[in-house]
């Protein structure tokens, strides 16, 4: 809808990739290619941006997806927004370190009770 030329949607979960296509069905888009394999294990592609979000949920994924973050942006320059609702592996992980505050949204009250409490979520711009 913003005019990207590629776009690659990838979710290891192929329910997820599902999701995808009704989604863009939804809004009226022609379906997204989706890779339904680990990213992180596939050679690194160039991308000008990654968009992710809630993917810091366990530590040994985080430490490999923030290794796969900084090989993008130094490697490609690609520019990376990380959507997090504040989980304490996010919070604590040392990718806080090189973030910058993008937006912050308030989650609706069905979504804070089913995510003990969280009240929040925010956009990061990822700057190593």
């Amino acid at each position: 809808m913003s005019g990207a030329s590629r776009i690659l949607a990838n979710d290891i979960d192929p329910i997820a990739g599902m999701a995808i296509t009704l989604n863009c069905e939804l809004n009226q888009l022609n379906p997204l290619p989706i890779l339904t394999k680990n990213i992180l294990d596939l050679e690194q592609d160039k991308w000008d941006l990654v968009v992710l979000g809630d993917m810091f949920y366990d530590e040994d994924l985080a430490d490999g997806l923030h290794h796969w973050l900084k090989n993008c942006f130094w490697t490609h320059r690609t520019r990376v927004l990380i959507g997090d609702p504040g989980r304490p592996q996010f919070s604590g992980h040392s990718i806080q370190h090189q973030l910058r505050k993008v937006v912050e949204y308030s989650l609706p009250e069905p979504t804070r009770r089913e995510n003990n409490g969280l009240t929040t979520s925010t956009v990061w711009d990822f700057q190593p």
